[in-house]
């Protein structure tokens, strides 16, 4: 009609969001909660926060320990049919972050992965402080983890390649790159949606299903990207392998195990923030 405009200014909030009949998304309000400040002093001064650090470390300690003793099963036996296979390998990388996730999202979120945290940090979902802590405590943990593993059985360890990440012959660099940042996306997009305040706001069955389809990523992506880099999509798990390992070639490609995963998760917290949420469009009225 002549004389009426649009306002512009509304953006995303001009038309309601509309959910499938029968959700609990019909009766329930939800508000947006504040972006967290990128520095929180206050924060060093709590017990839950050195608390959550050290879950960040234990979980990532035993992710690392049972993930690489099952790799180096694999890599130990003349017959990949008498072992778990590769199969086998990504169940125990699925079910470990699902059993970590579950255990430790209600202390420190369950991120035990450098490129998670990034994630959400670009999201404003904690403070840098925070996000630098955990990525330290998650890193250490993954040193200790992949220790372990070479302290029983050191001969085998340096062998067989001590679950070390690295490009596999026939794949160029940016084969190995591209694996890690769309592997990366697929994860972290998945802990945005899972671990979604507005989700769970509307369907209280999310909070206790999260961690399954976090799991359940981690298992896709590693059959899809085993053969191709070994699967890292976890800067502490490649790390911790690296330098206990320690070989040249495990160093070679190493950059990629770090650029392709914070590349996934800052495209997978700009998808997740832009276009699902629509937050920067969202009247702040």
């Amino acid at each position: 009609m002549e004389g009426k405009e649009e306002d512009v200014n509304l953006g995303a909030n001009k038309f309601p969001e509309r959910q499938p009949l029968g959700t609990a998304a019909q009766t329930k309000d939800y508000t947006e909660p504040p972006a967290a400040p990128l520095f929180e002093p206050g924060e060093l001064t709590s017990w839950s926060f050195y608390r959550a650090g050290i879950a960040e470390f234990v979980a990532t300690f035993l992710f690392l320990y049972i993930t690489i003793l099952t790799v180096m099963g694999l890599k130990r036996s003349s017959s990949i049919c008498s072992t778990v296979g590769i199969q086998g390998i990504a169940w125990a990388f699925g079910g470990m972050i699902f059993a970590l996730v579950y255990c430790t999202a209600g202390i420190s979120g369950g991120h035990i992965n450098p490129a998670v945290t990034f994630g959400l940090l670009l999201a404003r979902k904690l403070s840098l402080v925070r996000a630098v802590y955990y990525m330290v405590m998650q890193c250490l943990g993954a040193i200790c983890g992949a220790g372990v593993v070479k302290g029983f059985q050191k001969k085998e360890y340096q062998l067989y390649g001590g679950g070390a990440n690295s490009v596999n012959p026939g794949y160029t660099k940016g084969d190995g790159l591209g694996a890690e940042i769309v592997g990366t996306f697929v994860l972290v997009y998945t802990v945005f949606s899972a671990t979604d305040a507005k989700r769970s706001a509307r369907d209280s069955h999310v909070p206790i299903l999260a961690p399954l389809p976090i799991g359940f990523a981690v298992f896709l992506v590693h059959l899809a990207t085993i053969p191709i880099t070994g699967t890292g999509i976890n800067p502490a798990r490649s790390l911790g392998a690296a330098i206990i390992y320690n070989k040249d070639h495990a160093w070679d490609d190493h950059w990629i195990f770090w650029v392709g995963p914070f590349i996934g998760a800052a495209l997978a917290a700009m998808y997740h923030q832009i276009v699902i949420r629509a937050i920067p469009f969202k009247s702040k009225s």
